[in-house]
């Protein structure tokens, strides 16, 4: 492959662990230290006998100073063991040692545009975790319309016909359960100072105050449902839709705007559910007239269909997101990276290379193909092409 193997760090599951060169660092911290440029990057902890929580700290050789960055996104999981290897002036590639398929692969971002972007922003050190996945996937939906404008029916439609295609992200709220919800079903509740430093540390798409709680979309819930291979839905107003533009550039969403053919018919479907009384559809139809001039204005939306329609509404919102009756409705689940208990890792250009350690499978090699990644932090990395080579 002609390049020599990159500048890795090994950290070891006795505590001892080396640098790119082979030299053993001292055992009592248990951590790894990897270069780029004049900075040293620290992933790890000191809890000598317990599982590796992967914190990061940053030494400046310039300024002989240690900080420690505010750390946006979903990290790993604690472990006992992981490979950490530079990938470029932008990107960390952790491997964790034992863990499981869908926990495996990471990348710490420390200089990817969402980082640039964050650091400016927040005006202090930022980095990133993203995890790993293989694939491609489909673009998540961010459908948007006001109240009674259909768009509910339209989803429903969808869900229906293809059940095994399309997928809803559980919501997150502050609030308490009520009579019969489950958690991680209706909605994941949590406590608000839990919800408020996850906002903070960039794990929402979108959030909003509703009678004193907080609800919101998390990053978290829209990538678990494109990891079981469906298009996550999300069904959120403009102001949503806007939070979630600014923030989609991993996530690479489809933004679809649903209007009433015009004003008079909306206010008639309003009152014809009977659900409002007539200053909540005063209420709602002020909002609407806004939400539309704002959804046609904004430029967060790539395409508006007119719902005078229902069934020819429905038809042209399938074949936007190119679907048709020959569509396959089977979903297919995305497959975890098994890795080795036991292995060693080098880089070979845009491939990693894993090579079983045990004697009796240690010509067995993974290589993880990297060239063709997308997306990132605050999501997924997705695109890792996996190979095994199977010893003779």
């Amino acid at each position: 492959m002609g390049e020599a193997p990159a500048f890795f760090v090994d950290h070891l599951e006795n505590g001892q662990h080396t640098n790119g060169f082979g030299e053993k660092t001292e055992p009592e911290h248990r951590d790894t230290s990897v270069q780029i440029g004049d900075r040293s990057y620290v992933i790890g902890g000191n809890h000598e006998g317990n599982p590796l929580f992967l914190g990061v700290q940053i030494h400046d050789k310039t300024t002989n100073k240690w900080f420690t960055p505010t750390v946006l996104g979903t990290g790993p999981k604690p472990c006992k063991a992981y490979s950490a290897i530079v990938l470029n002036e932008s990107r960390i590639l952790v491997i964790k040692k034992g863990s499981a398929s869908d926990d495996s692969i990471w990348f710490l971002e420390v200089n990817s545009p969402f980082v640039r972007e964050q650091r400016e922003l927040l005006g202090k050190e930022v980095v990133a975790w993203s995890k790993g996945v293989r694939g491609n996937a489909e673009k998540p939906i961010v459908i948007s319309g006001p109240s009674g404008v259909g768009k509910g029916t339209l989803i429903a439609m969808l869900m229906k016909e293809f059940p095994s295609m399309f997928g809803f992200s559980v919501s997150h709220t502050t609030r308490s359960p009520r009579c019969m919800e489950e958690n991680g079903v209706h909605y994941h509740f949590t406590d608000r100072t839990v919800m408020e430093k996850e906002i903070n540390d960039e794990k929402f798409l979108e959030y909003a105050s509703v009678h004193g709680n907080l609800y919101g979309t998390s990053i978290e819930s829209v990538e678990v449902v494109t990891d079981s291979g469906k298009r996550c839905i999300l069904d959120i107003d403009v102001q949503g839709a806007r939070s979630v533009k600014a923030k989609a550039s991993s996530l690479d969403a489809i933004f679809i705007f649903i209007c009433p053919p015009s004003m008079k018919e909306l206010e008639d479907r309003l009152r014809a559910r009977g659900t409002e009384t007539e200053e909540q559809i005063k209420k709602r139809l002020r909002n609407a007239e806004a939400e539309i001039k704002d959804g046609e204005s904004s430029g967060i939306f790539e395409h508006v269909l007119y719902n005078e329609n229902l069934e020819e509404c429905y038809k042209n919102l399938k074949n936007l997101l190119g679907i048709n009756d020959d569509s396959p409705v089977n979903g297919v689940e995305v497959e975890g990276i098994n890795l080795p208990k036991e292995h060693t890792v080098t880089k070979m250009e845009d491939k990693i290379l894993i090579q079983e350690t045990g004697e009796a499978t240690k010509n067995n090699m993974i290589v993880l193909d990297l060239s063709s990644i997308n997306g990132g932090a605050p999501g997924r990395t997705r695109g890792i092409v996996l190979d095994t080579v199977k010893s003779s």
